[in-house]
This record gives structure tokens, C-alpha cells and sequence, in this order.
């Protein structure tokens, strides 16, 4: 059996390939291990985590500061447990305002066995959402120099959150991702942008991966045309938990308003999912 730290420096590697290769790749995000196992199953090559997939899972609203690093580490666990594809993590904030916080965090997210993360520029704070600007590049220098401490190369993504919060200001989102590939960040990412003339914008702007979220609303962009724009990875944040969760109340409507039980043909058979969550794929 090889070691679980040569399968995840092999991980490391991996995911480190897929943002060098030629074009666009999409990273979708799992909630829990069966999910996992059904995305593996489909022939991704990565996978992400999603917080606010997870925080619905737990019959919880999303908001920062709801869910605990131990919460979303555990997560992530059984995630990393379910595939053997690299796994990169939500991470909110890093779970604190300071630098430390944030290192502490990447240290951790790699002792469970994740690939690379993504850090906010968000404070948790609804009367002011985002760092100042100098505190967000601490800390992503901070998150850097942790993440290269490690013995492997784990993939950071930094992200500018002003569009999410009221600022859609996209000189100071652009400052931010430019300020935080100066520090070493591996992948940047500002969600909510509104157009893919934005995105453009942004993509010419820098010269690290630049990750794109699709399933907001107004944003359905083909893999086509965020790879024409420049976009390297394309993610989908909580929108494939979300589409589960959209099945259930469909199903659970049809039974209470007609007394039907049509659903039941969208559903999977009962032998694809139990071979699915053996880890074997099913065609």
C-alpha cells in the first residue's frame, strides 16, 4: 500500500498539472462523501468543497462565522476519504482575523489530507464584511508562507470578496487579487464578478490561474467561453447541493399537491447508488 503521504504529494502533483495544462477545467463541489464518490464517479478530475453545501447539510443557513474550522476540516476529511482525486477546501476566512489564524488553518487543511484551499477577505462582520486591504495581504502571506512550509505544493487560492458584499468595486478587486499573487498565492478568484467583460478584465490583469464560480445568479457561462475569456478553473460553489436539495422539494411537492410519485423516475436506481458509494463507477 503506498504511504497516505506519497498519495498526497501524487494529489499535490496532480492538481498542480491541471492548472498548468492548456484551457479551462471545472472543479466541482462536494458537500459530503457520497457526493464525493458520485463526482469521482463521473470522470472530474479535481474536487472542491463547498461551505455553504455543507452548512445547508446541516440544516444551517450559510453565513461566515456559522460553521468551525473543526466543522469544515471534518468535512473535508471524509471528502479526501471518499475519492482519490485532489481535494481543495472552502475555508471561509481561514477561521480568524489574524494571520496566525489563517496559518494555523492551512496547517491544519493539509494534516487531513487536502491539495489547496481558498481564504476570503471577509471579517464575519455584517457592519464592515471585508479586511482592510493591508490586513488581506497579511494574511495571505501568511497563508503563503505556511503553505510552502509544507512537503508538498499546496495550491492557495485568494479570494477578493467585494462583489459578494455590496462592493462591486472591480479596480479594488483587481488590487486586491494583483497584491495577493505579489505574495505568492497560487490561484485568484473574486466571485460575483457580473459579465464576462469583467472576467476578462480581471484574467488580463494577473498572471496566476484565475478561478471562476458559475450558478449565482445570471452567471451560466459555458466552459467554452470562461476558457476564451482566460478563466483556468471554473468551480460551482454550493449550486450542485443546491440542485440536489431543488430534487427533494420537487419530489416532496409532487407528493403533497397531487398525490403522484412521477419523481421517482429522475431518481437513480437503488444498484447505481449502492455501487456508486462502493467507490466503483457505474456506466
Amino acid at each position: 500500500m503506498i504511504p497516505s503521504d506519497q498519495r498526497q504529494q501524487a494529489k499535490a502533483a496532480k492538481f498542480v498539472a491541471l492548472h498548468c495544462a492548456t484551457g479551462a477545467f471545472v472543479i466541482p463541489n462536494a458537500w459530503d462523501a457520497g457526493s464525493a464518490r458520485i463526482l469521482t464517479a463521473t470522470g472530474f478530475e479535481a474536487l472542491a468543497t463547498t461551505s455553504a453545501g455543507l452548512a445547508f447539510a446541516r440544516g444551517r443557513r450559510d453565513a461566515e462565522g456559522l460553521l468551525t474550522r473543526d466543522e469544515a476540516l471534518a468535512n473535508a476529511a471524509e471528502i479526501v476519504a471518499a475519492t482519490d482525486l485532489p481535494v481543495s477546501a472552502d475555508l471561509e476566512d481561514g477561521f480568524g482575523p489574524r494571520p496566525e489564524d489563517v496559518a494555523d488553518t492551512i496547517r491544519e487543511a493539509a494534516a487531513v489530507g487536502l491539495v489547496g484551499c481558498t481564504i476570503e477577505d471577509t471579517t464575519a462582520d455584517p457592519a464592515r464584511p471585508i479586511h482592510d486591504f493591508a490586513l488581506s495581504v497579511e494574511r495571505i502571506a501568511a497563508a503563503v508562507e505556511a503553505a510552502r512550509a509544507l512537503r508538498f505544493p499546496f495550491m492557495l487560492t485568494a479570494r477578493a470578496e467585494n462583489f459578494l458584499f455590496g462592493r462591486p468595486d472591480l479596480d479594488d478587486t483587481i488590487r486586491r487579487l494583483c497584491a495577493f499573487e505579489q505574495v505568492g498565492a497560487d490561484v485568484l478568484y473574486a466571485p460575483g464578478l457580473p459579465n464576462l467583460d469583467a472576467i476578462r478584465t480581471v484574467c488580463a490583469a494577473v498572471s496566476r490561474p484565475v478561478n471562476v464560480i458559475v450558478g449565482l445568479a445570471g452567471t451560466r457561462h459555458s466552459v467554452a467561453e470562461l476558457a476564451d475569456a482566460g478563466v483556468k478553473r471554473i468551480s460551482l460553489g454550493s449550486t450542485l447541493a443546491r440542485a440536489a436539495f431543488g430534487g427533494l422539494a420537487r419530489a416532496a411537492r409532487e407528493i403533497r399537491d397531487h398525490g403522484t410519485f412521477g419523481f421517482t423516475d429522475e431518481a437513480m436506481s437503488f444498484a447505481e447508488a449502492n455501487t456508486l458509494m462502493q467507490g466503483r463507477t457505474a456506466r
